[in-house]
């Protein structure tokens, strides 16, 4: 991989390179990125046009109305309007020797008054060579800069990278990921989604780019939904009530989907949820990833396993990098007014209880547990099987020196037992399904939904074999 280079370097070799030529529209910060161009000098042979249509008006008179300013649908609309200009004024002079692009970003940096969300959506259309069909790279970025000229400067940083990368690194994005932040770290922009589309990126799975971002630590959260897309989690969460199952869903069971379900039905109970719509959130965190891999890097086959199954499921997921489920309630707090349960088996219950797990905290578990449930936040807690008895939360024990706190939780209802389970599903663990996979022990079957059970057997995940004859 190329050693990270200065940015202003970056912006000359883009100048001196005959093929690339096109507008670069920036709203809501300055000119940050074309700034960097003008600096380098030689932009005449690079920049067409630049473009900040600040007033709404004008915004809207160029790119059409949108209900938000900030949003991948007027950044969309930005990179559609500019590169189909390029093309119907440029290509009869230009078209034989030039690759056309259209840059475009629409953020909103601190205000004046402070106190807003710091974020943008960033985007390039681009042709990687002469003549051909256009390929996209979109990104939304958290400027994180507690000052609006830092916020800016970085923006200009990151817009300067994207576009050397989609110039230069476009056959490998991976790296292209990594360069993003060159000159930059993650404690002044995060990257919380980003979505390649077009010819040049056909065999590209944004799944895998998603979990990238985390791999990364360019961002702590990334989300895809059951089509297979990348979304943004700011925009999703909004305003929403947030259900959310964590698990290794290796494969996913008849288990965690009544797990879902049976929770779904008390949430809705809660005056704060009636009459809204839910959403349901199936996690995966690095660190169940990474203790499924041998290589010491997450299995990328695995990983499409698991999230292909998910999505047969409808299930919309996230891939975190927050191990402790007080970073997760933090995370949905800062992007939904509305309600947040988690839901979680009796053992997963008990683990959070394990006091061991907070030794890197100053505050330690109460630390923790001061974080995860304000708000009103509830853990809806699955019953499990022991020793032929069922064990719920009224039941169950946790470290003796902590069942007084445990007690004091459970009495003001911090827990909520579903007492809606179904009673022959409690036997069934996942790893005695992955262990019948791998077998050719057909009782697995019956284990997992029915759509599990079709793609398991068609794409042959987790090492089943087909029967002979």
């Amino acid at each position: 991989m190329e050693v990270a280079a200065d940015t202003l370097q970056k912006a000359l070799r883009i100048n001196l390179d005959p093929r690339w030529y096109g507008t670069i529209a920036e709203i809501g910060a300055g000119q940050e990125v074309a700034r960097w161009f003008f600096r380098a000098g030689g932009a005449a042979g690079t920049v067409a046009k630049t473009i900040s249509a600040y007033d709404m008006a004008v915004s809207d008179a160029v790119y059409g109305r949108s209900g938000r300013y900030v949003s991948s649908q007027r950044l969309q609309a930005m990179l559609d309007h500019e590169f189909q200009l390029n093309m119907e004024r440029l290509d009869d002079s230009r078209g034989d020797a030039n690759a056309f692009f259209a840059f475009a970003d629409t953020v909103v940096a601190r205000s004046y008054r402070g106190g807003n969300e710091c974020h943008g959506w960033i985007g390039v259309k681009f042709q990687s060579h002469v003549r051909d069909e256009p390929s996209q790279i979109v990104a939304h970025v958290r400027m994180l800069d507690t000052e609006a000229a830092l916020q800016q400067e970085a923006l200009g940083v990151v817009g300067v990278n994207l576009l050397y990368g989609a110039f230069f690194h476009h056959h490998e994005p991976e790296v292209m990921i990594e360069s993003l932040l060159d000159r930059l770290t993650t404690g002044r922009i995060e990257i919380d989604m980003i979505q390649f589309k077009g010819i040049e990126f056909r065999s590209v799975d944004n799944r895998l780019m998603a979990l990238k971002l985390v791999q990364l630590r360019l961002s702590g959260v990334a989300m895809f939904g059951p089509d297979g897309d990348v979304l943004q989690p700011s925009e999703v969460l909004r305003k929403r009530p947030v259900l959310v199952e964590r698990g290794s869903f290796r494969p996913p069971t008849v288990v965690n989907i009544d797990m879902l379900q049976s929770a779904l039905a008390k949430f809705e109970t809660d005056p704060a949820v009636a009459g809204t719509e839910p959403l349901l959130l199936t996690e995966l965190t690095m660190a169940n990833l990474m203790a499924a891999a041998t290589s010491g890097t997450v299995n990328r086959r695995d990983f499409l396993a698991r999230a292909d199954l998910l999505a047969a499921c409808g299930m919309t997921t996230i891939i975190t990098d927050y191990v402790e489920y007080h970073r997760l309630a933090q995370y949905l707090f800062d992007r939904t007014t509305g309600r947040i349960g988690m839901v979680m088996g009796v053992p997963s219950l008990v683990d959070v209880f394990r006091e061991s797990n907070y030794a890197h905290m100053p505050g330690g578990i109460l630390e923790s547990f001061g974080r995860m449930f304000k708000n009103e936040l509830k853990l809806f807690i699955y019953p499990m099987l022991r020793d032929g008895e069922v064990v719920t939360v009224d039941t169950v024990r946790v470290e003796p020196e902590l069942q007084s706190l445990y007690d004091y939780l459970n009495a003001r209802g911090s827990f909520l037992h579903l007492d809606n389970y179904k009673p022959d599903y409690l036997p069934i663990l996942s790893r005695d399904v992955l262990r019948r996979i791998a077998d050719g022990d057909e009782v697995w079957e019956a284990q997992v939904p029915g759509e599990v059970a079709e793609l398991i057997k068609k794409r042959g995940f987790f090492d089943y074999r087909r029967p002979y004859g």
